[in-house]
């Protein structure tokens, strides 16, 4: 099946957007703070209101740029941000996440996610996450890097209020689509692909450049249309320029035919048999 919508419907039933903005890499350097701040500000400028975040991206130092980039305007912004598996005990979990909105200068996230799974028990976690939803600090929470065995453990575990699995997602990296995409769909919880460009690796391509001819589109448009095409998919490109970020944008008004999907499925197969899941 496949959809061109611009929203995801939740298990809660809130709305996700399918283009977001990531945020890995950004705000470590001070050179490039004032475009990368424009950068978000442009993104939310053009409906791309999702932006992605993580206590291990630069320390913080991502968080407290998308803070400085959001200032008066959270009440548009759908936040997602991710605390780190080594911090993810019940009590770890609550004070990590309130370090999180301090630095974001935010009281509420609304997607907060398990970035791996780590050594702390599940059930632990769970626990946590239900503490920060019942306090008003988090809307839903979710998983990162999970994988078809983790999933099944995380729902055996009680973690059926997972609202959403961010995973390494695109034409190169498809391993997930022969089991776990399926049980995904299958119980209803969103994927968010990360690298959905696979870092700018996808751009010299010359399938994806040949799809993109064809439009009149770029290649990262034509990565980024090949993803939102499916079903309970949302992509997060990173972008560190206002140019590059309305250049994602306009993606959404990309429609692939049937031709280009074919073209891009032989140059990058589906899987022909289970693969574990790639992280970066």
């Amino acid at each position: 099946m496949t959809l061109d919508t611009h929203v995801i419907e939740l298990p809660s039933g809130q709305t996700m957007p399918t283009l977001g903005q990531g945020t890995w890499y950004l705000g470590e350097r001070p050179t490039r703070r004032r475009d990368e701040i424009a950068a978000l500000r442009r993104g939310l400028d053009l409906g791309m209101t999702m932006i992605d975040t993580a206590e291990m991206y630069g320390d913080g130092a991502s968080e407290e740029l998308v803070g400085e980039a959001i200032a008066g305007r959270g009440a548009d912004v759908f936040l997602v941000d991710k605390v780190l598996p080594s911090n993810a005990s019940r009590r770890g979990t609550v004070q990590a996440c309130r370090r999180s909105l301090q630095r974001l200068g935010v009281d509420h996230i609304d997607l907060y996610l398990l970035h791996w799974r780590g050594p702390h028990p599940l059930a632990e976690t769970i626990e946590a996450f239900a503490e920060l939803v019942d306090a008003g600090d988090i809307g839903q929470w979710g998983v990162s890097n999970f994988d078809l065995s983790d999933m099944t453990d995380l729902l055996e575990t009680g973690g059926s209020s997972c609202a959403s699995n961010q995973i390494l997602y695109n034409l190169t990296r498809r391993g997930p689509e022969y089991a776990l995409l399926p049980w995904l769909r299958e119980h209803r919880i969103p994927v968010m692909a990360y690298s959905p460009i696979e870092q700018g690796r996808l751009l010299g391509h010359p399938q994806i450049t040949e799809v993109a001819a064809r439009h009149g589109a770029t290649p990262a448009q034509v990565a980024l249309a090949w993803l939102r095409r499916q079903e309970m998919v949302a992509a997060i490109p990173r972008s560190s320029k206002p140019e590059h970020t309305r250049e994602n944008a306009e993606a959404r008004d990309l429609h692939l035919s049937t031709e280009d999907v074919t073209t891009l499925d032989t140059a990058f197969p589906p899987p022909a048999d289970p693969q574990p899941l790639e992280m970066l």
